[in-house]
């Protein structure tokens, strides 16, 4: 790292995966699976039929993506916790405020994701149980935001990082000679 940028290669891996994360969430959104109520003549029960279900494979690729961004990042600056101590300042400052915010959103994200995905994979047949009647074949969405906020956080993160492991803090002076006379009068 130098001169407080950080590794260009570590900025542009971050922002790769996260925009192919996101990318895959927006495919997910675009082609999540949309259900329809029909009902058992048999039985005389409701179910859920689906179109497609092609989303949860892109929902749990946004997953994958966004997990390995950000486990290249904390795997790069050592999770903040280990290596070298940040220097006191502002940087250190806004390297743990976005540190915190990242962690936050990338969470908001991957829950998102894996619940969409999770929820478009899931095919019922039995809404007739107790408490099902008012379930719906909706799908869950809204996950791409949150990963769009995650990389945003994630490359300040790394910026004020970088700043703040490169600025060297003020050293005392390192003093070889003593003032203080220690030896015998001769």
């Amino acid at each position: 790292m130098g001169e407080g940028k950080g590794s260009t290669l570590v900025h542009l891996l971050v922002v790769v995966l996260s925009l192919v994360a996101f990318g895959f969430a927006i495919a997910a959104e675009r082609r999540r699976s949309v259900g329809t109520v029909v009902k058992d003549d048999i039985t005389n029960s409701t179910y859920c039929v689906y179109n497609s279900d092609v989303a949860t494979g892109y929902g749990v690729g946004a997953f994958l993506f966004l997990l390995s961004g950000e486990s290249l990042l904390m795997g790069v600056t050592k999770c903040m916790c280990f290596g070298r101590p940040l220097a006191p300042g502002s940087d250190r400052a806004w390297s743990i405020i976005y540190f915190v915010s990242s962690w936050l959103t990338f969470l908001v994200a991957e829950a998102c994701l894996i619940a969409g995905a999770t929820r478009n994979a899931y095919h019922t047949k039995y809404r007739g149980m107790i408490y099902a009647q008012n379930f719906s074949c909706e799908t869950l969405r809204k996950g791409a935001v949150f990963v769009v906020a995650t990389m945003i956080l994630n490359v300040y993160y790394y910026m004020y990082f970088a700043k703040a492991t490169t600025t060297m803090p003020a050293h005392k002076a390192n003093r070889t000679n003593s003032t203080v006379g220690m030896t015998g009068y001769a």
